[in-house]
């Protein structure tokens, strides 16, 4: 890409190797341990820890393994933790010359691990922060050796850089597989209103705009730290536990946001209008119809989203019968924009392809490209997988015309996002593609 030339949506800005990365623990039988690949594994015959897809990957991953190999096989049947397992190959990497490193995001300009930001001081009064901190020291010794772990001082700072400029390695759609330290990468900011998108090849970061820029500045490239698909009072409290900022993106400071967020339906059917409720004790009117939002309307509002919120902080795996039952308490009370309904509509959607409900999924994911559309933008890479779900389902139930539909709406976004080099687009897309075809 020249100087000053015009960046479109998939526009690839970046793509990095990891500086450090660890899979998580309870992958660690189903994914290669070096390039994060599902497939048939063999174990390494020393440590029996980690697990490879083949002699290539076993070979390769070796010149990191090598150093904790001994340390895993002696600690053996406890399970090293992840943030340990990461802060210890910090620590290697750093030892063997790694504080060199230059990891480029133009030409000229470029990060080294100790340009990363450490928030010392942020981590030092952070009671959360701390405690995990001297817990993971606790389990260094015993996996390292006291004599290999720097002063305090020093390794606080590493600890900082680690939780504050990580990245969720994740698949292609998007599940979270581990845990890297990404150099070049982390020049960028967040923003709830993204400009741009990290999607990942095995272990290769790559980000990708999905807004058009008049040229590459990397001061407007922005992605997403958080989850955006919650009210702006938890995203800022997310983000200020996490990095230590409150974010002042447009979205967050749009005032409208938390209304349509919390909105109620109107009372009346055959107004879509997003009702705001407020004064519980006192009778309102829409403001779209006029029609009147009484009194018991906003106690039954106060009652569902209350039970709502309450399975949606318990549920911590998607049960397809509590979605239901949520579901049928939101209707005619919450808005179908409403962010709980939103989120309880995703959890059904992904418990009901679990289960293998078809129709129910159908239902679901219909539902949920709104909300979806809404408070993640029309380019973001769990739209395009949502469209490629719903693709599935429709030519596996031989709908094809309607699965073509969506497959469109899917390639378009996922050409953005991933690019057609992916995996997903490679393999996936194209099939279908070639399915619809006969």
């Amino acid at each position: 890409m020249g100087l000053g030339e015009e960046v479109k949506p998939g526009t690839l800005l970046l793509t990095e190797q990891p500086f450090v990365y660890v899979l998580t623990s309870k992958y660690r039988t189903e994914y290669c341990d070096f390039c994060f690949a599902k497939s048939e594994l063999r174990k390494c015959a020393s440590c029996h820890y980690v697990y490879y897809c083949g002699r290539s990957c076993q070979k390769d991953g070796w010149s990191i393994h090598k150093h904790e190999c001994n340390n895993l096989k002696r600690i053996s049947p406890r399970i090293i933790p992840d943030a340990a397992r990461l802060l210890s190959r910090i620590l290697k990497k750093l030892a063997k010359g790694g504080s060199e490193i230059k990891s480029y995001y133009t030409k000229t300009k470029y990060r080294k691990f100790k340009d990363l930001m450490s928030h010392y001081t942020n981590i030092k009064d952070d009671i959360n922060r701390i405690e995990h901190f001297q817990s993971l020291c606790g389990v260094l010794n015993d996996f390292l050796g006291t004599d290999f772990i720097p002063n305090p001082i020093e390794l606080m700072g590493m600890y900082g850089r680690m939780c504050v400029n990580s990245f969720n390695i994740c698949d292609e759609e998007l599940k979270s597989l581990g845990t890297g330290i990404y150099l070049a990468a982390s020049i960028i900011d967040h923003s709830c209103q993204p400009t741009a998108v990290a999607t990942f090849q095995g272990t290769r970061l790559n980000i990708r705009a999905t807004e058009t820029m008049p040229c590459l500045n990397w001061d407007k490239v922005f992605v997403s730290y958080i989850d955006t698909l919650y009210k702006p009072e938890a995203r800022q409290k997310e983000l200020m536990a996490t990095y230590y900022f409150m974010c002042q993106c447009p979205k967050c400071l749009d005032p409208l946001e938390p209304i349509h967020m919390s909105a109620a339906a109107c009372s009346n059917p055959h107004c879509d209008s997003l009702v705001e409720i407020r004064d519980y004790d006192q009778v309102s009117n829409c403001d779209q119809c006029d029609s009147p939002i009484s009194r018991q309307f906003k106690q039954l509002y106060k009652d569902v989203t209350e039970f709502t919120d309450v399975h949606l902080q318990n549920m911590k795996l998607a049960y397809l019968d509590v979605c239901k039952v949520c579901l049928n308490r939101h209707k005619g009370v919450l808005h179908n924009l409403n962010i709980q309904h939103v989120r309880i509509l995703d959890s059904a959607f992904e418990s009901s392809i679990d289960f293998g409900q078809w129709d129910d999924a159908k239902i679901f994911g219909i539902s949920l490209i709104a909300g979806y559309r809404k408070y993640l933008g029309d380019t973001h890479p769990l739209l395009g997988i949502l469209y490629l779900k719903l693709a599935k389902i429709l030519i596996y139930q031989e709908n094809i015309q309607d699965g073509k539909q969506y497959l469109h709406n899917a390639c378009k976004i996922i050409k953005i996002t991933h690019g057609e080099d992916s995996n997903l687009y490679r393999s996936e897309i194209a099939s279908l593609i070639q399915n619809c075809m006969y």
